[in-house]
């Protein structure tokens, strides 16, 4: 899985359209990070940026953004509405895809480092990267503002966690940080009437609802505070609200851990309050955008209230995602812009892009690549998808009620396997002009040799480690094409036989490209690891496909 973090800074400025537009540039610039909105206010005086990428690429965008804003923005000037202290006000960074919390702090310590003692800032970690509890909460460290920081940086408990521990009165202070990622979600009511909405919101919302006695007066305890009943849902912000635009109320939630409480969970709670009081929900609405788990584990939820497997296609469990929750009735929800993985990527000549016939042509050019590796890689996917195939057709048929659940791991592991192979067609013809880029490095002097050598054997390595992935993954299509071939709907045993056939072929196509490839490595030693376990595997996979296809002929 790709490793992709957002970053979601804010900058003092808001009115100044071409200071904020050289800020952003610095972020276009970065290879490999992606500019999703900017959101400037002139009240605040305040910017939001969010962008996403690659670990690398987003520490390296945020500090070049961080310091084109403390050259352009002067903090001695700047006035608004939004509470800040810096010019770069806080910077935290969201782990989306792909990296655990812990990967983001040390990210989060990094940027913090960085920017501190580089462009002189003082630096505070908050969130999850926060070092001092009291620097969890962004309000605590921002208390007094800007204004505030020069006697506050006298104080030895508000020293920095990085750069100086004195006043910079251009560019204020810095909160870098890490967070949960933040849905932003609303349920449609069929109703004009914003009451219902917010007291629906007050019921589901994790603060709650103030207690009140017979009278309707609020109970309150002996300080005088408001005693509250804890909202149903965990991790959410909530109120009621009417959209004028389009006629009809809207319960509006913030969703801080949607693992805990997701687009699904949250749609449920309010389609359940909304019946209590004769209300219908008729749709919902998710404002910006989403990690594409939100949307798997809402598109899996679905379909196991359908009494479906969730061994699909990613897209079509989208697909049941948007439909389930209605995410088109307020406006057109388009998978391709709203999804962070999908708005990431990038139109590339991948040969995993092309027609059949296209395909097929290229194949067929002069051109060495695609060459056998790639179409061992094709093989091994549709393999795969020939195994989803029949395992489709089995899950939940009367028949074969009894392997079910057999039927789903199987379809599950097929749509895994399947999109992995679907990557190693590209791979392996990256891998060979990889090579070839190595082989075309200049030689005349003793270091070009050298670095040559050493681009050469890399390549090389990578040539070969591709084609035994392939090999690898395999061995574990050839073992849930057997499932379903002694297990599967008998009607369908005819295409268990040819992914067994397809998963041979990509063996044996993975095979033959080690054997090429391997004496281009310098390395006796690899030679032998790799030879050894390519030799074992490939009769593990033949004795398996004679299984398989034993277990076919039998049905035939």
């Amino acid at each position: 899985m790709d490793k992709i973090v957002e970053c979601v800074p804010n900058f003092s400025e808001g009115r100044d359209m071409g200071l904020i537009d050289q800020i952003t540039a610095e972020i276009k610039a970065v290879k490999g990070a992606k500019l999703l909105n900017v959101d400037p206010g002139a009240d605040t005086n305040r910017t939001v940026v969010t962008f996403v990428g690659s670990p690398e690429a987003v520490v390296e965008a945020a500090f070049r953004a961080t310091q084109k804003a403390a050259q352009l923005i002067d903090m001695t000037k700047h006035t608004g509405a939004h509470p800040r202290m810096g010019a770069t006000d806080v910077c935290p960074l969201i782990p989306v895809s792909g990296l655990s919390d812990e990967e983001c702090i040390q990210l989060a310590n990094q940027l913090g480092k960085r920017i501190g003692e580089t462009l002189n800032i003082p630096i505070y970690l908050y969130g999850k990267a926060a070092k001092k509890p009291e620097r969890q909460q962004l309000p605590d460290i921002r208390q007094g503002e800007y204004e505030a920081l020069p006697e506050k940086l006298k104080d030895p408990a508000f020293a920095p966690d990085f750069g100086p521990a004195h006043f910079n009165a251009k560019s204020g202070a810095t909160v870098v940080g890490v967070r949960d990622f933040m849905l932003a979600y609303n349920v449609n009511l069929n109703t004009t009437d914003r009451s219902p909405a917010h007291d629906i919101a007050l019921d589901l919302r994790e603060s709650g609802r103030a207690k009140r006695d017979k009278k309707g007066d609020i109970i309150r305890d002996e300080a005088g505070n408001a005693i509250k009943i804890s909202g149903k849902l965990k991790f959410v912000q909530g109120a009621g609200w009417i959209i004028e635009e389009y006629g009809y109320a809207q319960v509006t939630m913030n969703l801080h851990n949607y693992h805990v409480t997701g687009l699904h969970t949250a749609f449920e709670a309010v389609r359940e309050e909304a019946k209590n009081r004769g209300l219908r929900v008729t749709g919902s609405e998710l404002v910006g955008m989403a990690p594409k788990e939100a949307l798997l584990d809402a598109g899996k939820f679905y379909l196991r209230q359908q009494g479906k497997h969730i061994g699909l296609a990613e897209r079509d469990i989208i697909h049941i995602a948007i439909l389930s929750l209605g995410l088109n009735d307020t406006s057109p929800f388009d998978p391709n812009e709203r999804i962070i993985e999908y708005a990431m990527q990038e139109e590339k000549d991948e040969l995993v892009n092309l027609t059949v016939a296209d395909f097929v042509n290229e194949l067929a050019s002069d051109s060495p690549a695609p060459g056998g590796g790639s179409v061992a890689a094709l093989n091994g996917a549709l393999a795969a998808a020939l195994a989803s195939m029949v395992a489709n057709l089995t899950f939940g048929k009367k028949e074969y009620q009894r392997h079910n659940r057999l039927m789903e791991q199987v379809a599950i592991r097929a749509q895994e396997l399947k999109a992995t192979c679907l990557q190693l067609i590209d791979l392996d013809s990256d891998a060979f002009n990889g090579f070839m880029t190595a082989l075309r490095m200049p030689q005349k002097s003793e270091q070009e040799q050298q670095a040559r050598e050493t681009a050469k054997q890399s390549a090389a390595l990578h040539m070969t480690d591709v084609p035994l992935t392939t090999l690898r993954m395999t061995r574990d299509l050839l073992e849930i094409i057997e499932q379903v071939a002694k297990k599967g709907n008998s009607n369908a045993i005819s295409d268990a036989g040819v992914a067994a056939l397809q998963a041979e072929a990509a063996a044996m196509g993975a095979y033959f490209n080690i054997k090429i490839n391997i004496p281009q490595l310098a390395d006796a030693e690899i030679r032998t690891k790799i030879t050894t376990e390519a030799e074992t595997k490939i009769k593990e996979i033949g004795a398996r496909k004679k299984r398989v296809i034993k277990q076919v002929m039998k049905k035939l």
